[in-house]
């Protein structure tokens, strides 16, 4: 293969692209709607379109599908969970939930060696239509500070369950429509808040925070934005979270790695496909996405970066749209992974430009099929035939659910 050619093992970048962890959001598989009773609250500015049948309605739905999403994808896997996925013994408000509502989440995840990370679910909620953690009325901060804190409680019981840390990320909707008229009150009660949520020491709880430009609802203010979170991460020693999809439209997050991580320890990386907003899309092998994977492999910096799914599209067949994203993020870990990336900087630091950027040209139409093809053999996952696979078991799944 062209690759070796130019000084690349393509076994070894295989057997690390495979050991690189991608937690699996819950979400995708019910356009996330959530296992609780119906709160009748705004949904925060998450919106998923479409209405393509075959929704899980229950966490064994879920895990079934799961279960047929790992058969189709290559590489090691963790599930990543939010609160609104508790299925507890009877009624519980947010602010009780208890790391026995996911008891049978824990059980499932030993049965399919997968690890777990979780979130608090500040949204869609009646206590959320006037902001969570930065709100005004004292009653609804602390109702949230509560939330927050028993979601980090649920986070260190899985952590201890599985023996190996669990990534806990903090995203919060508040923000305005238009034009507000404070903008230190919100931010300043936001600090005074996380401060209170991260209070308690708490063994394999690994906190993140999230920001985001704007939101459904958010358009002309986002409280905990990108400057608010990356400072307070630093300043409280805490990791923070980049979503793909959380800049400005023709932004992109690559450039931003190696930036960061001069001064943060850690990142959680949020791997999403924005089509004009936060539209959260199906992620696919695309020049953005490459960029990302591309940046953290010349810095090799996969020890200190976690990467984490997040999309939903109501519109296919959700399983397919996992197996889609699961797959072209672990393409452009392999693809990373397979550049020439010591040739390429050596080319550059003697000046040597020109060379660089043809070499780079060269890179770009390599035979990565080939290699991919080869990672699929050594994992034991099915090449296109998934597709195939996947229709069948929709056909099973529509019959069985309507």
């Amino acid at each position: 293969m062209r690759y070796e050619d130019w000084g690349v093992d393509v076994d070894a970048a295989i057997e690390k692209a495979l050991s690189i962890p991608i937690s699996i959001h819950c979400w995708q598989a019910d356009d996330v709607r959530g296992l609780e009773p119906s709160q009748g609250g705004d949904g925060g500015g998450i919106l998923a379109t479409g209405s393509y049948p075959g929704r899980a309605r229950t966490g064994e739905e879920m895990r079934a599908d799961f279960e047929a999403v790992l058969g189709w994808v290559p590489g090691v896997h963790r599930l990543n969970l939010h609160a609104i996925y508790a299925e507890p013994s009877g009624p519980r408000e947010r602010d009780d939930l208890r790391p026995e509502d996911f008891s049978r989440w824990m059980d499932w995840s030993k049965s399919q060696a997968l690890k777990l990370d979780f979130n608090p679910t500040y949204f869609a909620h009646p206590q959320a239509d006037s902001g969570t953690l930065s709100a005004r009325d004292p009653e609804t901060r602390a109702f949230w500070i509560r939330h927050g804190q028993a979601c980090r409680r649920i986070a260190g019981a899985f952590a201890s369950f599985q023996g190996e840390l669990c990534v806990h990320n903090h995203w919060i909707p508040d923000g305005e429509k238009d034009s507000p008229a404070d903008r230190w009150g919100p931010r300043e009660r936001l600090v005074e808040s996380l401060d209170k949520v991260l209070g308690e020491p708490i063994s394999g709880c690994t906190d993140t925070v999230e920001s985001k430009l704007f939101g459904l609802g958010s358009e002309d203010y986002v409280v905990g934005s990108f400057e608010f979170y990356s400072h307070y991460a630093l300043t409280r020693g805490v990791g923070f979270c980049l979503d793909m999809g959380h800049f400005h439209p023709t932004e992109t997050i690559a450039d931003k790695i190696s930036a960061l991580l001069q001064f943060h320890p850690q990142l959680l990386i949020h791997a999403s496909r924005p089509m004009r907003w936060d539209s959260d899309h199906v992620v696919v092998f695309n020049d953005d996405l490459k960029a990302v994977f591309r940046e953290i492999a010349r810095g090799d910096a996969w020890e200190r970066v976690w990467i984490a799914l997040d999309f939903f599209d109501a519109s296919l067949f959700r399983p397919l749209a996992y197996a889609v994203g699961v797959r072209a993020t672990r393409k452009a870990i392999l693809a990373a992974l397979l550049e020439p990336t010591s040739l390429l900087q050596g080319l550059e630091s003697e000046g040597r430009r020109g060379e660089k950027l043809a070499l780079m040209e060269e890179v770009a139409t390599a035979p990565f099929g080939e290699a991919w093809e080869r990672l699929l053999e050594k994992a034991e996952r099915p090449g296109a035939e998934w597709i195939e696979e996947s229709r069948a078991y929709e056909r099973r799944v529509l019959e069985a659910r309507g």
